[in-house]
């Protein structure tokens, strides 16, 4: 018709932008330029919503192929979703996959027989999921591009897939996102996967090559610095290490045990979280206790687990873990210390407090 003519130079433009928005926002992210000019850091004295700083550091960090690249060449990491989903997904389910990321476990699952998949994220990583879909013919996927909480569905999921574990476990707000979804979109019966957890934390000492004291346990060259006492740092950044080079750690002073468990399918709410732990260790190999290191497993059956120990060979090389900083003590073989840990907000490190008593000697040995 001579009217559509002058019409399919625009309509093809038009179509053309479509396909090209979604790979420009992902170029605009994942250059550092472009990121900062066109998402400015806000004023000091606006106070981002909790929402908007996790979708900022879902732009700067799960956004770039390098992060993407450490979880995707994880091989515990992949062999264990790649088993958890053999074993567990069946033909016909409804998955939610919550931040997929390039989409591989949604992928998995879809391979697996699953009717539907909703592969959820709010990074524009999903753009690329989108394209590698496409180019593994995975067709029964849906990319959402979203916060979780603001997912709704027309009917409710046989199996809730996700990876939400940070370091510590708590720090990628797991435990709420995961019952949100649960209470709201899963079927009764339904699975999440995975749904079993421990956490540990575990008298440690470090390599003495390693080792950093405290600044008023210094003593150099007969500079005396335990005047610095009076001195301690007041951010709560100075009293936890984040560490991922498994060198670091030397051996753990006591067996290891979980100072926690829980299961996603049962746990009401994050609320119903503790806001103490309090555990006993008895030294096993006596040394020098420089902190507590916090690591996790994740179970889906008791066969299949996944861990972040970093004495563990075989141990999930993704993830870093923690060491929460003690004062200077040295433990004997067989001594017992209690120790404390209270915990104002679990996704933040920074809320975190603890302390120990050794049997020995009932003065408290207090970090903070």
């Amino acid at each position: 018709m001579p009217s559509s003519s002058p019409r399919s130079p625009w309509s093809a433009f038009l179509q053309l932008l479509r396909r090209l928005r979604g790979k420009l926002a992902a170029k605009i992210i994942f250059s550092q330029r472009l990121n900062r000019w066109v998402y400015p850091t806000p004023e000091p004295d606006v106070e981002p919503t909790q929402n908007e700083r996790y979708r900022e550091f879902n732009r700067s960090y799960f956004a770039q192929f390098y992060e993407q690249e450490k979880m995707l060449a994880d091989k515990p990491r992949m062999d264990f979703y790649y088993a958890a989903i053999a074993r567990h997904i069946k033909p016909g389910d409804r998955v939610i996959d919550l931040g997929t990321g390039t989409g591989i476990l949604a992928a998995f699952a879809s391979r697996r027989g699953a009717s539907k998949v909703y592969a959820i994220d709010h990074s524009v990583v999903l753009e690329h999921a989108k394209t590698l879909a496409a180019h593994n013919r995975i067709e029964n996927v849906e990319f959402v591009s979203t916060h979780s909480k603001d997912l709704r569905l027309d009917a409710p999921v046989d199996v809730i897939l996700h990876e939400q574990m940070g370091d510590y476990l708590f720090d990628e707000d797991m435990v709420t996102n995961i019952t949100d979804l649960r209470d709201r979109l899963l079927k009764p019966g339904g699975l999440i996967l995975p749904s079993r957890f421990e956490l540990f934390c575990e008298p440690v000492k470090v390599r003495d090559t390693r080792f950093v004291p405290h600044m008023w346990d210094l003593n150099v060259h007969g500079i005396d610095y335990s005047c610095m006492d009076r001195e301690r740092p007041q951010d709560p950044h100075y009293y936890h290490i984040p560490a991922a080079d498994l060198g670091y750690i030397d051996y753990l002073l006591s067996n290891a045990s979980p100072v926690l468990t829980l299961d996603l399918g049962t746990l009401k709410s994050a609320t119903d979280l503790p806001t103490e732990l309090r555990f006993t260790r008895t030294i096993t190999r006596a040394g020098r206790l420089d902190g507590y290191v916090v690591y996790f497993r994740a179970l889906v059956d008791d066969d299949l687990s996944l861990n972040s120990s970093p004495l563990d060979a075989d141990r999930a090389t993704n993830w870093g873990y923690r060491i929460l900083r003690t004062d200077r003590d040295h433990l004997a073989e067989g001594d017992v210390i209690d120790i404390t840990l209270t915990i104002s907000h679990w996704p933040d490190v920074d809320t975190w407090r603890w302390k120990h008593v050794k049997a020995l000697h009932p003065e408290p040995v207090t970090t903070r």
